[in-house]
């Protein structure tokens, strides 16, 4: 017999009759749902009947000795254990996290994963009590209203906040992977017509990614007699990619060339992971690495050790970049 419809009503479902509904729904048995929820049977039924009035159907068919989901019924199940899953996710997290000491940090994607997170396990180490949130996007997030303590941001001094607090600046150099040279000598900029080239595949969408470009670096170091033909120099291939980690992963992995940001790539310089292939053309851009302290964060010891050590951390990093 087909369920008859009940008129369908707006307010919305009490959770308490979906935790009931989702136990019944697992078991197919309202005896075992109502141990597990430490209830007795007709308090679950009551309140499956009231989840069945609230959403207008009926959820379950009720045999003699089984109870079979409807159509409904699943419907519902599905969307429930989903959801109640992440509720119960969310709220472990927080009972977990009550108490200890937390910095939110927004950044993104290719720092926290180039610089940022390589360097975090120096500061665990020293401060074991403070749990660190990392939030990587392109979005730049308003600190006024933000759940954030601390942002690091890549941008001209022009575009920063007066109290910004300025990292360390940027330099760009070509760099290839050890096996790539070993197969490729590049001896001077000529060299670079036999080679693949990576770049960025975003140039036209941001002005600033316009220093960071082939062109651009051609240009500034090719010499007067030669400007034209190196301006126009046609490698081997190009590579376009979005994103700067993807270009430092496609040049460790010996597909080519890539003008590397040396904040960025420092580290597999010095682990001989990269290579300078012309060290002696180094490019300075306007670009520069900085760190923004929301109000809330003046408050916060931990979240002005984090600080601290980030300031520690980027003096450290301009001289081994001799600013």
């Amino acid at each position: 017999m087909t369920p008859t419809a009940r008129p369908a009503r707006q307010r919305p479902v009490s959770a308490g009759y979906l935790r009931a509904f989702v136990a019944v729904a697992r078991h197919l048995n309202f005896r075992a749902a109502a141990e597990e929820l430490a209830l007795t049977q007709s308090a679950v039924s009551r309140q499956i009947q009231a989840l069945e009035h609230e959403v207008g159907t009926t959820l379950f068919l009720r045999h003699t000795r089984s109870v079979e989901l409807t159509q409904a019924g699943g419907l519902l199940m599905r969307a429930c254990a989903t959801a109640l899953a992440q509720i119960d996710t969310a709220v472990q997290q927080i009972r977990h996290s009550h108490g200890r000491k937390i910095v939110s940090v927004t950044t993104w994607a290719s720092f926290a994963s180039m610089w940022l997170i390589p360097r975090l396990e120096i500061f665990q180490h020293a401060h074991p009590e403070i749990d660190i949130r990392i939030d990587a996007s392109d979005q730049h997030v308003d600190l006024t209203t933000a759940d954030v303590d601390l942002a690091l941001r890549y941008a001209r001094p022009e575009q920063v906040p007066a109290k910004a607090v300025r990292l360390f600046g940027e330099q760009i150099t070509p760099v290839a992977s050890r096996w790539l040279l070993q197969h490729q000598a590049i001896h001077n900029i000529e060299d670079l017509r036999h080679c693949t080239l990576i770049e960025s595949g975003d140039i036209e969408k941001a002005p600033h990614l316009e220093w960071l470009s082939w062109q651009r670096w051609l240009t500034q170091f090719a010499s007067p007699s030669t400007a034209q033909a190196h301006t126009g120099l046609a490698p081997q291939s190009w590579l376009y990619l979005n994103y700067a980690y993807q270009i430092v992963q496609a040049a460790l992995a010996g597909q080519g060339v890539a003008l590397g940001r040396l904040p960025l790539v420092a580290e597999n310089l010095a682990r001989g992971e990269l290579i300078e292939v012309l060290p002696q053309t180094r490019l300075q851009t306007p670009m520069a690495y900085w760190l923004l302290s929301a109000r809330r964060a003046q408050h916060k010891p931990e979240a002005v050790a984090f600080a601290q050590w980030l300031m520690a951390e980027a003096h450290a990093m301009r001289q081994s970049l001799s600013e």
